[in-house]
């Protein structure tokens, strides 16, 4: 069988990133602009600063994708691209991209879907790694959890149903007066604290749910930390830290485990920004290694938003003919599993 290589690009929010990747799996090229400066002084993503950003940086980023794989867009096979979910103006900048150059260069192109791209992360970090396997996707719009039995089958046994775990971390870290982005500054506090000093509530709904809830956890710190002023009481951020993540890994690790228990699926992945936090990554190799379950995490560069994932899930839609039209838009709401 002859290599297949992919040009992807991805654009969905305040990295704008391409990459080239080999047969889904070998990443030749992974380069990734970032916002965050920009964006910082705000607190948080500004959506129209987001699109012109982008903009400026899209060519810039693929031409540099392109050298360091060592081809040209000659040698490319398909485009991939993010089409969905995300921002609508960011996602439009990539996908207008990626239709240019396809229509110009007469090459497939591939629509991905952002979500399916941080689970085919986890193909590139262990070539070895395949489907079935149970999915913990948590990110600071996402947290799914998710039965993966095809590379195209999805069955999603749970979502939030308020706050994702990314965004209770942001805006917990902003009340902590913590920089943007939050998560990894309370990964980074949290380790100057005791995840035991606080307790806060662990919500896991009902007894056999899969869903997830963070705004009542969200609500629980910041009361504390009102009511520790209205008091006069000492607030130390790093505990405060310490314990509210701990009462997110808590939840993410019993749900995940009782999964693979639950369904007798004997691996586990981690997906999403939040799966570089170093409690998280702990925790769940623990839970797993004491109960024989494979584990699989994507290094922390393919935990956050790049193309090289976008690539690995590509070439899975590409080899199943999944192609699309100039016709394809962008879908800020898109669903997991949906096309």
């Amino acid at each position: 069988m002859e290599d297949i290589l992919i040009l992807a690009i991805e654009s969905s929010c305040d990295e704008t990133a391409a990459a080239v990747v080999k047969n889904g799996r070998d990443v030749l090229s992974n380069i990734i602009s970032s916002q965050i400066a920009t964006h910082k002084i705000y607190g948080g993503v500004v959506p129209e600063i987001a699109s012109r950003k982008h903009i400026e940086a899209i060519d810039r980023v693929i031409d540099g994708a392109l050298e360091e794989a060592g081809v040209k867009k000659e040698d490319i096979d398909a485009i991939a691209v993010t089409y969905g979910p995300g921002l609508v103006g960011a996602l439009l900048v990539g996908l207008s991209e990626a239709k240019a150059l396809a229509f110009a260069l007469d090459k497939p192109l591939i629509p991905v879907h952002h979500i399916e791209g941080h689970i085919a992360a986890n193909y590139i970090q262990n070539k070895d790694w395949e489907p079935p396997f149970i999915c913990m996707v948590v990110s600071g719009g996402h947290t799914h959890l998710v039965h993966i039995q095809d590379y195209d089958s999805f069955d999603i046994l749970g979502h939030t149903r308020d706050d994702a775990a990314g965004e209770a971390m942001d805006k917990v870290a902003r009340v902590l007066g913590l920089p943007y982005p939050g998560g990894p500054q309370i990964d980074r506090l949290s380790k100057e604290g005791d995840p035991n000093a606080i307790a806060f509530p662990r919500i896991t709904l009902e007894s056999d749910s899969y869903d997830f809830s963070f705004s009542g956890l969200k609500s629980a710190v910041l009361n504390h930390i009102n009511k520790a002023k209205m008091t006069g009481e000492e607030i130390r951020p790093a505990d405060v830290a310490a314990s509210f993540q701990q009462a997110v890994v808590d939840v993410l690790v019993e749900k995940s485990m009782r999964a693979c228990e639950e369904l007798g699926v004997k691996k586990l992945a981690l997906a999403g920004g939040v799966s570089a936090n170093t409690r998280l990554r702990a925790e769940m190799e623990k839970n797993c290694r004491e109960r024989d379950i494979a584990f699989c995490v994507p290094a922390p560069i393919l935990c956050t938003d790049n193309g090289a994932m976008i690539g690995a899930a590509g070439y899975y839609e590409y080899i199943k003919g999944n192609v699309a039209d100039m016709s394809l838009n962008a879908y800020p709401s898109l669903k997991l599993g949906e096309r």
